[in-house]
């Protein structure tokens, strides 16, 4: 594997870039095995929320290389889902975490968020599972917009009371999904979605964020230099105690 061609500390934040997008997915996929590997060594199961999205397509495919993660003894969540889309929709992220990863690992638990259900009964179900125990691990992107999940700036909460809630896609969001090839114009993109909120991904014991390519380079810029706050919602992941963002020359340089 190749080494971080540079590495910066930012506030609580730990930086690492990477030469290529390839090399970066490689870093992350053997860094989150080695974190499972070992919170697996220490007790009986271990409960891991994952994003969904083109980001994150080198890093999960090195996950599910990695050898000696006793997947039996892992719960498996994602952060965010469409609504609006039928059941069997290509574009539905628990297609994509799906196919990409839990077809190939088979955790013992996989949890998934049910967009179709009532929202109310959606948020509870879902809530209520997050909830059951402490959550070990988060694996994320962050958006063109700074989003984290799906918490754009208007809808950003950092002292939110919820788990789960809905909220509307902003008009920058939305065009992302259009840049990264999941739908062909932006008026096929669903205006409303489910989303855990931003406390709840803060509340992971530890934060692998995962974000390459030239389009996120403003997002990356102002999640490592702006000020804390909802107009980037990333740049809170500067306080939580044990976070790292992997990122390629791309992401963190783009044209400058």
């Amino acid at each position: 594997m190749k080494k971080p061609i540079k590495i910066e500390y930012i506030d609580d934040f730990s930086v690492e870039v990477y030469e290529s997008r390839q090399a970066m997915g490689r870093a992350a996929g053997m860094d989150v095995a080695e974190r499972l590997r070992d919170l697996l060594a220490k007790q009986e199961k271990v409960r891991v929320i994952f994003a969904s999205a083109p980001s994150q397509n080198q890093f999960l495919e090195q996950l599910t290389r990695e050898e000696g993660i006793d997947w039996d003894r892992v719960t498996a969540f994602h952060m965010d889902e469409y609504i609006g889309l039928p059941d069997d929709s290509p574009q539905l992220f628990s297609k994509y975490i799906h196919d990409h990863l839990f077809s190939k690992v088979n955790p013992s638990e996989v949890h998934m968020i049910k967009s179709t259900n009532n929202v109310e009964d959606e948020c509870n179900r879902y809530g209520a599972l997050i909830n059951q125990d402490p959550i070990d691990i988060v694996c994320m992107g962050i958006g063109e917009n700074g989003h984290i999940a799906f918490n754009d700036p208007p809808v950003a909460d950092f002292e939110d009371s919820k788990i789960m809630k809905l909220v509307e896609l902003n008009k920058e969001c939305r065009q992302q999904q259009v840049n990264d090839g999941c739908f062909p114009a932006i008026d096929l993109v669903p205006t409303h979605a489910l989303t855990l909120t931003v406390p709840t991904l803060l509340s992971a014991r530890s934060i692998f964020c995962v974000v390459p390519g030239k389009t996120k380079w403003n997002a990356v810029q102002s999640t490592l230099y702006d000020p804390i706050s909802t107009d980037c919602p990333a740049t809170i992941l500067r306080t939580h105690p044990n976070c790292t963002l992997y990122v390629d020359q791309d992401s963190f340089g783009g044209d400058k």
